[in-house]
C-alpha cells in the first residue's frame, strides 16, 4: 500500500477512535431535548433513552407549571399525597388537580412511617388519596428513615414485611388497583429481595443501572437521577423511566395489562412477524424500548449498607420530599 494512503488510512482510524471515546464519555442524547439533567451521570445513560419518561414531584417543586411539563414530553408523574399516619403534602391536591387538567397521566404514593402501625397508615391514606378511575396505580414508598428523630429506627424483616402487606391490600381495595412499590437499594437488600414479586416495582440508582445494584429479575420503573431539569418546574426534580412499550404502557393504564406480573388480561396486541429478542433488564436497545419481558442473570450480591456507610448518591431517598 503506498505510503500516502497509508497515512490516510491512520489518520481516519485516530479520528473514528477519537470519536467513540467522545461518544462513551458524553452523556446518551435525551429522546426529550427539553428536559436536562443539572448533574448527570453516565451510569444512567441508557435510562435517559428509555421512551417513556416521566417524573415525581412533591412540595420541594413548589408552584409547577403543568402544561409545561407536559409540553416537554413527560408521560407520567407521580405525587407525594400522605405520609405516615398523619401528614398531608402540601401541595398534593392542588398538583394533583393540575396535573390532569394538562394531561399528565399520575398517580398518588404514600411513605411508609415504620413506628405507625399499618391500620393507621391506611386510614390516613385512604381518607385522602382520591379514587379517580383515570388515576394510574398508587404507590407505597418503602425505604429506612434514617432522618428521622422518632420514626428513624429499623424493624425486623418480618415485620416490615407484615406491614408493607397490610399497606399494600390497603391501597388496592382503596383504589382498585395494584400498587407500585418504590424501594432503595439498602430497604430492598434487607427486606425486599424474592418479595412481592407480581407486584410492579419502582427502584432507585442515580449513578448505575440497576441491574448492577439490585438482586431482582425485573423491574418496571427506574428512578434514575434527583438532578433532572424539567420545563414547567423551578429547580431540580426526580426524573423516572418506564420499562416497557407503548403497547404495554397503554394497556396497564387502561387495566388491560398487569405490569408486575407482566400478564395480559384480554386485547393483547397481535405482533406481525417475529418476536424481536429479549433484552437483558438494564440494558437498553432504543427501537426496543424495553419492549420484551427483562430477563438476566442474577448480579452479584450487594455488600450489605447500613446508615453509617451508605452512599447518598446511590442509595439516596425520596423521603426528603
Amino acid at each position: 500500500m503506498p505510503a500516502r494512503r497509508t497515512a490516510i488510512s491512520a489518520f481516519r482510524r485516530a479520528l473514528a477512535a477519537m470519536g467513540l471515546l467522545a461518544l462513551l464519555a458524553e452523556p446518551a442524547a435525551a429522546l426529550y431535548p427539553k428536559k436536562g439533567d443539572s448533574e448527570p451521570h453516565a451510569g444512567v445513560r441508557n435510562a435517559r433513552r428509555m421512551t417513556i419518561q416521566g417524573i415525581d414531584v412533591s412540595r420541594w417543586q413548589a408552584q409547577i407549571d403543568w402544561s409545561k411539563v407536559k409540553d416537554a414530553g413527560t408521560r407520567f408523574a407521580f405525587i407525594k399525597a400522605t405520609e405516615g399516619g398523619d401528614h398531608l403534602d402540601p401541595n398534593f391536591r392542588r398538583n394533583w388537580a393540575e396535573a390532569r387538567k394538562a394531561g399528565v397521566p399520575r398517580g398518588a404514593y404514600h411513605f411508609v412511617y415504620w413506628c405507625r402501625p399499618a391500620k393507621d397508615q391506611v386510614r390516613w391514606f385512604k381518607k385522602n388519596i382520591p379514587r379517580d378511575p383515570d388515576a394510574l396505580p398508587p404507590v407505597l414508598d418503602v425505604e429506612w428513615n434514617g432522618e428521622s428523630a422518632k420514626c428513624g429506627k429499623k424493624i425486623p424483616r418480618d415485620k416490615a414485611l407484615a406491614k408493607i402487606r397490610e399497606m399494600l391490600r390497603g391501597l388496592q381495595e382503596h383504589t382498585g388497583k395494584k400498587p407500585i412499590i418504590y424501594t432503595d437499594i439498602t430497604f430492598h437488600e434487607d427486606v425486599l429481595e424474592g418479595e412481592f414479586n407480581d407486584h410492579p416495582y419502582w427502584l432507585r440508582s442515580t449513578a448505575a443501572p440497576l441491574k448492577h445494584r439490585y438482586e431482582r429479575e425485573k423491574w418496571e420503573f427506574w428512578q434514575f437521577t434527583t438532578t433532572g431539569k424539567v420545563p414547567g418546574i423551578t429547580g431540580d426534580v426526580d426524573r423516572n423511566a418506564f420499562y416497557g412499550t407503548e403497547a404495554e404502557f397503554a394497556g396497564w393504564r387502561e387495566g388491560r395489562f398487569d405490569i408486575g406480573a407482566r400478564k395480559w388480561r384480554g386485547g393483547e396486541p397481535k405482533v406481525a412477524g417475529p418476536k424481536p429478542p429479549a433484552t437483558s433488564a438494564g440494558s437498553f436497545a432504543p427501537k426496543a424500548a424495553g419492549g420484551t419481558p427483562l430477563r438476566m442473570a442474577p448480579p452479584a450480591k450487594v455488600p450489605q449498607r447500613t446508615v453509617a456507610n451508605r452512599d447518598v448518591e446511590t442509595t439516596g431517598s425520596i423521603v426528603a420530599d
